[in-house]
């Protein structure tokens, strides 16, 4: 049964959940802008009524880790069990956050398993979890580990077992924008475009394929290169990046679930989640 602990870093993370589905403009992402496409708001709405859903789970997790104790075999089964059945509650919620809920189901598992960690100690314990196989999971490879196979990209599994670089790589990215300055919004922004520039998001694979992934990863380099979110040609070039994304429909996904993950050890910094 979770512990007031455990619920704390559930809600710890759907708060992060919500904070990243708040920022706009999100390039090729739904935010809660007034747009003419409707559907786009319609989605917004289903993402933000969803993620709470995640909540039930996302402290099962942090139960079973504070109550196993170790980075076992069996806690990465028992985490990938209870993964399939949120899975199932967010779907009955309205769908979505699949990729999020891999990347802070691992993150608020390791936070309950090794309390008092903060940022990379966070996603080293991470690592240590995801390096065991879950043999309960379903044969049937999903369509990121087909398109993980076909074009070399490291995909979910491999940004989990390498420690979560790009969330590492976003912590840095907002540690940044703070010293220079920009307000938090715009840091966090930057932190988002920081790991489209690098991510091989399996979701953009699927839908683009390498020349549409390289496009996108261009086009956050430009907006950084500019000067980031928090000066007007960076706010220029993020407009545009994110009209031409929209335009393409092509979503990188898979940096919006890795930004979560970054603003819920960000989070950890500063609060007491994983007091005992």
């Amino acid at each position: 049964m979770p512990g007031r602990e455990d619920e704390e870093l559930a809600q710890a993370a759907v708060a992060a959940l919500k904070d990243q589905l708040a920022l706009a403009p999100k390039p090729g992402l739904p935010d809660p802008r007034d747009r003419a496409a409707r559907v786009t708001r319609r989605d917004h709405c289903a993402l933000r009524w969803s993620a709470g859903a995640l909540a039930p789970g996302l402290a099962a997790m942090a139960a079973a880790a504070r109550r196993t104790g170790e980075p076992t075999p069996q806690l990465r089964a028992e985490l990938g069990a209870i993964g399939r059945c949120t899975e199932h509650s967010v779907g009955l919620a309205g769908g979505g956050h699949r990729g999020a809920l891999w990347t802070l189901g691992l993150l608020v598992a390791a936070a309950a398993l090794d309390p008092g960690a903060r940022g990379v100690e966070v996603t080293a314990t991470a690592k240590r979890i995801a390096a065991h196989p879950d043999r309960a999971a379903p044969r049937r490879p999903s369509r990121g580990a087909t398109v993980s196979a076909r074009y070399g990209a490291a995909g979910a599994r491999g940004e989990a077992r390498a420690g979560f670089p790009h969330v590492r790589r976003a912590l840095d990215a907002l540690a940044r924008a703070r010293t220079a300055g920009a307000g938090e919004a715009e840091g966090r922004l930057d932190a988002l475009l920081t790991v489209m520039s690098t991510l091989q998001d399996t979701e953009l694979l699927h839908t683009a394929g390498p020349l549409g992934l390289r496009h996108v990863q261009a086009g956050a380099r430009a907006v950084l290169e500019a000067g980031g979110t928090s000066t007007e040609p960076g706010a220029k070039a993020l407009d545009a990046f994110d009209t031409d994304l929209h335009a393409r429909a092509w979503s990188p996904r898979g940096s919006a679930g890795l930004l979560s993950g970054a603003l819920f050890v960000d989070s950890l910094a500063t609060t007491e989640h994983c007091a005992s």
